[in-house]
């Protein structure tokens, strides 16, 4: 999911990594801390210390952020979900599992996790900054604790709302994943919920831009953003999942794919193969034997007015492990290859014999039919 995070270290077995992104919502936390906040909570200290608070602060938003990841994955691992990692990024933080939750109540169990460990730290950074404050401990100490314990709720009440794919958004698919038996529909609504609250936040942040509210309109417009996109593809992922669970290659694929031989010029390639079959890429073969394949980017590569004098046996890609497939392949780990490589476009092969093609195109189409046929479906019975 974030191919450029880096790893911190590791608690407990679970690797803590941050991605470039969580710099930009450090830098803007310190900064306005430093600028604004503390300066209005405690006047009179110089920009050094009001420095100083606003980086201790910054740092315990990331331990706090931490913790409330680590009380998912804790709960999850004890639940038998199994967790790849912790990653802090831009919109704060997010565990991710290996696999999905078993059943509704195990992923209650895992959601409400963490929103109560926010609630207990801003219980505890109340108290804290309660304590020194009684023990005559400095203003600037108490100030940063006071600013944790209501960091710490906002992020509790903030979590809490239901809007997918944020925690009160995966209550919301427990509950109704629990009384349905169906997580499909109960992904479907909880994606909506937050389809819902993403348009609103984002609407909020234009009200604001509009008054001049410039750093909190597009911070709203960026978070609302964000739980707009992570629902819809959070319902994609679940629908793919039901859609291909059980799926191989070998039942999606394009059977006798059309394929080109090395001796065509580029130019006839073009015309009669790419844009006649609106295909752009294509498996070269030599009477039974695969070479390899070429594709829309092997062209780019090549100026137009060679096209008529190069043939596709002196550019084609060889035979490679990133092109190539096998048909008992499962669909899903298909899928998580796609994700993991970014390659979309792969040539069916066993034993060196060509026996079709998938794209990510025949995938989403897949999808596509099928969210179709489930929204007929529920239109017929609503009628």
């Amino acid at each position: 999911m974030f191919a450029n995070s880096v790893k911190l270290f590791s608690i407990n077995g679970f690797d803590i990594k941050i991605d470039p992104s969580w710099l930009i919502i450090a830098a803007l936390v310190t900064w306005s801390l430093s600028q604004q906040y503390f300066p209005d909570a405690l006047p009179g200290h110089s920009a050094s210390a009001y420095l100083a608070m606003a980086v201790a602060a910054m740092l315990g938003l990331f331990g706090s952020l931490l913790l409330h990841e680590l009380a998912h994955s804790v709960v999850a691992r004890s639940l038998g979900v199994p967790i790849k990692s912790i990653t802090l990024f831009l919109f704060g933080g997010v565990a991710e599992l290996e696999d999905e939750p078993s059943s509704g109540m195990t992923e209650l169990w895992i959601a409400i996790a963490g929103p109560l460990m926010s609630f207990v730290l801003a219980f505890g950074f109340w108290a804290l900054a309660d304590a020194a404050s009684l023990l005559g401990i400095a203003p600037s100490t108490v100030s940063v604790l006071s600013y944790l314990a209501v960091i710490n709720l906002v992020l509790a009440v903030f979590n809490m709302v239901p809007a997918f794919p944020l925690d009160g958004g995966r209550v919301l698919r427990a509950y109704l994943w629990h009384r349905s038996g169906d997580v499909l529909a109960a992904t479907r609504t909880a994606a909506r919920s937050g389809t819902v609250v993403g348009y609103c936040l984002m609407a909020l942040g234009v009200a604001s831009l509009f008054q001049g509210a410039v750093v909190s309109g597009l911070w709203q417009v960026m978070i609302g953003g964000f739980v707009l996109m992570a629902a819809r593809a959070a319902y994609a992922a679940q629908l793919a999942k039901s859609v291909f669970e059980g799926q191989t290659v070998a039942a999606l694929m394009t059977r006798d794919p059309i394929t080109v031989g090395p001796e065509m010029t580029l130019s006839n390639f073009v015309n009669q193969i790419m844009l006649r079959h609106r295909i752009s890429f294509v498996p070269v073969i030599e009477g039974k034997v695969l070479l390899g394949h070429i594709d829309q980017s092997v062209l780019s590569g090549i100026d137009r007015e060679n096209w008529a004098n190069t043939r596709v046996g002196d550019v084609y890609v060889g035979l490679q492990d990133t092109a190539i497939v096998s048909p008992e392949t499962p669909v899903p780990d298909l899928l998580a290859r796609i994700g993991d490589t970014g390659d979309r476009k792969f040539m069916v092969v066993t034993d060196h014999s060509l026996k079709g093609v998938i794209t990510l195109s025949d995938l989403t189409h897949c999808l596509n039919t099928k969210a179709e046929a489930q929204d007929l479906i529920r239109q017929t019975a609503g009628r």
